[in-house]
């Protein structure tokens, strides 16, 4: 029997990289354990939670935008900003009228003691949702490790998280047990630079090893990694199926030049290897990857450099980024910044390009029979993810969420792939 609750109701809503999701659903949980209730980001509530972004200034306004949307959907609202953008200038949000309390990443985590200390406690405690739309369910995203000290010379990130931080094996086991009991089909591993994660000896390798050893997890996927950082040994890991054929691997530019003044610990020459080498051992695998265009001094050569190698690749999918400035970065002050409207162009053919690429990797798997995670419905048509992150639309008036089923693949769809069941 469900208890009403008279608790404040709070929306939690995120920007930026899947460690921001990660680190919301977590919030999540944890209000909802004490008996708060969690609405949509699009409905009114008496207290609205951004996880904002500030990788680019681009984020900064989206952060500042939706703070003023949740203000205008309901002017009695009690603002709340946390994350990167709140740790790097909270005077900035703190000025946007509405926002009550405003808290860094050093801080953010404890957010449930401010709520509590400084709004109250749940009236009455609601039952923790346990069906398909409770949070996670169907994909859970697990911090793992937390803080960076590459400071390539245009991340912010490294100025506004922590130092490297790393979650201890057993308590992630932990977590996974207790999503996969709570009915979660995937669950991604995120941090800033999962990479370089190593808990008292063990490393990513090793973690995925203990994971696949001890966890029934279905689906397991990785998040951001740097091509450094992979080694044949990791790779060799995907012949368990359970591991999602999808890697995302940061390039930012095919120049070695540009790589260079990025300060990133690569070569074009190494990327290409490795992206060599994981299509050897990964049938059927997705590599997305990130790329800045017009970063400083950028000339027309290195962007066609970098334009050309995303073509030879065949990218998944292309995350296309013009540069943007962050304050306290090093490339903020390097001489021979790209105007905007530069920027803009070869951001446009960038993303021209991803939209071809992506495309043609879709194309490569019709007429393939695929499982298919499934996430939502809208008018009888479902949608889902396969292992290397395609997109997959079906129709059927079963209930398939959170299921995983074979889905034939039959042509090219919206933004994915129609299948039939």
């Amino acid at each position: 029997m469900n208890e009403k609750t008279i608790s404040p109701t709070i929306a939690l809503d995120s920007l930026g990289c899947k460690l921001n999701q990660a680190e919301i659903q977590q919030l999540a949980r944890q209000l909802e354990a004490v008996g708060y209730r969690l609405v949509d980001p699009a409905e009114k509530a008496d207290i609205y939670v951004l996880n904002t972004c500030s990788v680019t200034h681009v984020a900064d306004r989206k952060s500042r935008h939706l703070l003023r949307l949740a203000r205008r959907r309901n002017p009695a609202a009690r603002l709340i900003a946390i994350g990167c953008y709140a740790q790097r200038a909270p005077a900035e949000l703190g000025n946007i009228e509405g926002v009550e309390l405003v808290l860094g990443n050093d801080r953010k985590m404890n957010l449930i003691n401010y709520i509590l200390q400084n709004i109250g406690s749940p009236l009455t405690i609601a039952p923790v949702p346990s069906g398909p739309n409770a949070v996670g369910r169907t994909r859970a995203f697990l911090k793992i490790q937390d803080g960076c000290k590459n400071f390539c010379a245009y991340c912010i990130v490294p100025l506004v998280r922590s130092r490297e931080q790393n979650v201890a094996v057993d308590k992630i086991l932990a977590l996974i047990k207790g999503f996969v009991a709570n009915g979660t089909r995937e669950v991604v591993l995120t941090g800033t630079e999962i990479g370089a994660y190593n808990s008292d000896g063990v490393n990513l390798e090793g973690l995925i090893k203990r994971i696949l050893a001890d966890t029934p997890v279905p689906r397991l996927r990785l998040s951001s990694l740097q091509p450094h950082q992979i080694s044949e040994e990791l790779i060799s890991l995907w012949r368990d199926s359970r591991l999602c054929p999808h890697f995302h691997l940061s390039l930012q530019s095919g120049s070695d030049a540009v790589l260079v003044r990025m300060k990133r610990r690569y070569t074009v020459a190494d990327y290409r290897q490795m992206v060599v080498l994981i299509r050897e051992k990964v049938p059927g695998v997705a590599i997305t990857t990130d790329v800045i265009v017009g970063f400083p001094s950028e000339t027309d050569t290195e962007f066609q450099e970098t334009l050309g190698f995303c073509r030879d690749m065949q990218f998944a999918r292309i995350h296309v980024f013009p540069f943007s400035p962050r304050p306290g970065t090093e490339a903020a002050s390097m001489p021979n910044q790209v105007s905007d409207a530069v920027k803009k162009e070869r951001s446009n053919l960038m993303l021209a390009l991803s939209k071809e690429s992506v495309k043609a990797f879709q194309q490569h798997f019709i007429g393939k029979t695929m499982d298919v995670l499934w996430e939502k419905q809208s008018q009888g048509v479902w949608s889902g993810l396969t292992g290397n992150y395609i997109k997959v639309y079906a129709r059927s008036s079963a209930s398939l969420t959170n299921l995983i089923t074979p889905v034939k693949l039959l042509k090219l769809y919206r933004d994915g792939v129609y299948g039939i069941i």
